[in-house]
């Protein structure tokens, strides 16, 4: 892949994060999909159980939302800084940063690799 298919292929699923659309998330993940959240200690494997994990994380967060902030790629790669924001079962809304590294196999993603400061969000009310 060119870096800019692969920024593309980002951008797409950014998108279907922030529209909160398993179906179009796992659609860009390879069959050997590996999800792991290196600060929340999760690690998931395969297609069925990265959608039933990423539900899960919907369910939790209803309203959990991605600002990109940098973007870097390759043609087998890209790093993605962001900032989550959502409302804790408490109502505080919360923000945290983070940032994902995806290795890019055959067109679509091998590994979301996740590192944040989650475990020490700003309160924003």
């Amino acid at each position: 892949m060119e870096a800019s298919d692969v920024e593309r292929l980002i951008a797409r699923y950014n998108e279907a994060w922030n529209r909160h659309d398993v179906q179009a998330i796992s659609a860009l993940h390879s069959p050997a999909i590996v999800f792991h959240n290196h600060t929340a200690a999760e690690r998931v494997e395969g297609p069925a159980a990265v959608v039933d994990h990423i539900a899960g994380i919907f369910s939790r967060w209803p309203d959990l939302a991605f600002r990109t902030s940098r973007l870097y790629v390759g043609e087998d790669f890209a790093a993605c800084e962001w900032t989550a924001s959502a409302t804790a079962p408490d109502g505080r809304r919360l923000e945290w940063d983070g940032v994902d590294l995806f290795p890019i196999v055959d067109g679509r993603i091998a590994r979301k690799d996740v590192y944040s400061n989650s475990g020490t969000p700003r309160v924003m009310q």
